[in-house]
């Protein structure tokens, strides 16, 4: 999960929607009008799917929870016997509640070759600046990892250029580069994107612009062989701590192909960052404000770095597990709904002041499998087969970069012009019976429809993403179906629980995310209240249901950034 906590953590319920479209254009020319969503068809399927949901009860979910994070299974990484025992459990309950194989070759899964990469980060990292040397402090003030799968990651006397943002969005007509040659340097770079002024790109909503990912594949593009991003907690949307846990230890990555690749990429704590402006003799703040505007220029920062970093490669195999409810209509069984929870977590690795080493994921997301099981077995429960097909795939490796369900974009079972829309369910409610309900990609498409017709039948409101300067959309892996064109449905915890005040939900969500959020402390407990998580799992139940009911497919709003592959795929089909 790619934090999905960051959007719960709310004081006011915000409802405006967030803006689809790139920035207003300067002619003033109105925004495209809303697609609307396909009609809600009579279906005696939907009629008897509240008693169908009756099965997504406690005992369901607190029983596969337990079992898919006990310790047993060590914290599920990629390509371990713990990930083996997940794929071989998941297969075994999605045959237990009436589902086909629906992996490649007739079997439960879709498996891919991924590389793990073990390495070693020295205790320091010393710069040398026009003011002396700093030796910044393993994990307390740096991380470090390597960007090349080879034996050794290396940078030698290279020059730290910061680019501000590094971004090139030639739509916005923002460029941080302006042509400047930064090839075999070290790129400082800001996290997040321009955020402060609705004019320049999109407000306050994230871009994928803003991704740290996105920052390291610019970084290799432009030939630098190293980048620094600045972390800050509001720019990133989480702790130092999590940025230290997920980078400890291993990486999995897909094969590298031949892909520009930087040396070693690395984070700042907002204090290293300092000094390390200090060593140029820069004022940071002043240098932070240039970035803020068109005009601003990479500046060598004439601060240089060595590092050295030594890893061990292992090719090895994880898979996607997929299970199929075949379709009942003979003009749509051929499409299909995709139902998507990412079965991975962080693994073994140091242990807390307890001594505990395994990272469970019981909410992280032993919870969103459990969930999509439970809706699993719903779908069982009707009567008759709905018209399209259903499809639920747990996918893996999604801490390490989404990649399982990028290997499923680049290799889908089912062309991408078939999905008819995409339900992800990473995380859950374990706090007790919400209010509302927060739709991450509100806005976006026609399932917006969808999702609020029955929300309302359990008499809650839909809200929009809380936080949309921290790009959740492109965070958990419902971003990979959605640049093949699949409309998305990403549901996150409300922000309003019954019987409690405004602040209540703010409290318990942020304490758990600064405690346990991909810590080893994520493990089940017998205080959660599953009230909140049934519904979730209900709601999500009934809207994949809607959309397999309804004979025209969910769409993009006009404009909206995923359009385009929308046409592209169905498109496709015609050839």
């Amino acid at each position: 999960m790619q934090i999905f906590l960051r959007t719960l953590l709310v004081i006011a319920l915000l409802a405006a929607v967030v803006a689809c479209q790139p920035a207003s254009d300067s002619d003033g020319a109105p925004a495209p009008e809303a697609a609307s969503a396909p009609a809600q068809e009579p279906s005696k399927l939907l009629d008897a799917a509240a008693a169908a949901a009756g099965v997504i009860d406690e005992d369901f979910l607190r029983t596969h929870i337990a079992a898919i994070s006990d310790d047993a299974m060590g914290g599920r990484a990629p390509g371990t016997e713990g990930d083996l025992m997940a794929r071989k459990y998941l297969a075994e309950q999605m045959a237990a509640v009436g589902l086909e194989p629906g992996g490649v070759d007739g079997t439960w899964e879709q498996p891919f070759d991924i590389m793990r990469v073990e390495y070693e980060v020295p205790k320091g990292w010393t710069f040398k600046g026009p003011n002396g040397e700093v030796t910044l402090e393993r994990s307390e003030e740096f991380v470090a990892f390597p960007g090349v799968q080879s034996d050794v990651a290396a940078i030698e006397g290279a020059e730290l250029v910061f680019v501000g943002y590094g971004i090139e969005a030639p739509e916005y007509q923002w460029d941080d580069f302006k042509g400047v040659d930064v090839a075999g340097k070290v790129l400082v770079m800001l996290n997040n994107d321009p955020d402060w002024d609705e004019s320049i790109f999109d407000g306050d909503r994230r871009l994928y612009y803003g991704r740290w990912s996105y920052k390291y594949e610019q970084a290799a593009k432009h030939g630098a062989v190293g980048a620094i991003v600045h972390h800050t907690r509001p720019s990133a949307g989480y702790g130092w701590n999590v940025v230290a846990s997920s980078w400890a230890g291993s990486q999995v990555e897909l094969p590298a192909g031949d892909e520009k690749r930087i040396q070693v990429g690395g984070w700042t704590t907002e204090g290293a960052t300092g000094k390390l402006m200090a060593l140029a003799g820069q004022d940071w703040s002043a240098l932070v404000e240039q970035a803020k505007t068109r005009e601003f220029t990479p500046v060598p920062l004439g601060v240089t770095t060595s590092i050295s970093l030594r890893s061990s490669l292992e090719k090895t195999t994880t898979a996607n597990v997929i299970g199929r409810l075949p379709g009942g209509d003979p003009e749509l069984a051929d499409e299909v709904v995709l139902y998507g929870a990412h079965h991975d977590h962080l693994g073994i690795g140091e242990a807390d002041d307890s001594g505990d080493k395994i990272f469970n994921g019981a909410l992280d997301n032993a919870a969103g499998l459990s969930a999509m099981l439970g809706v699993a077995k719903a779908f069982g429960q009707l009567p008759e087969k709905p018209r399209r097909t259903i499809l639920f795939a747990t996918w893996a490796a999604e801490e390490q970069g989404l990649l399982g369900s990028k290997h499923f974009r680049t290799f889908p079972t089912v062309p991408a012009g078939r999905i008819a829309a995409n339900i992800n369910m990473d995380g859950g409610n374990i706090w007790g019976k919400a209010e509302n309900v927060v739709f991450i990609g509100k806005g976006k498409s026609t399932l917006d429809a969808v999702v609020e017709r029955h929300a309302a039948a359990q008499g809650r409101t839909v809200l929009a993403d809380q936080f949309p300067d921290r790009g959740y959309y492109y965070r958990s892996d419902q971003f990979n179906l959605a640049k093949i064109g699949v409309p998305a449905v990403y549901l996150n915890t409300g922000t309003k629980f019954v019987g409690r005040d405004e602040g209540w939900a703010k409290e318990q969500i942020e304490t758990w995310e600064a405690n346990l959020y991909h810590q080893q402390g994520d493990e089940l407990e017998d205080w959660w209240v599953f009230d909140g998580m049934i519904d979730d799992a209900r709601l999500s139940f009934m809207i994949g249901l809607d959309v397999a009911e309804t004979t025209a497919m969910p769409g993009w709003q006009p404009g909206d950034e995923f359009e385009a592959a929308r046409k592209a795929a169905l498109a496709a089909l015609a050839n």
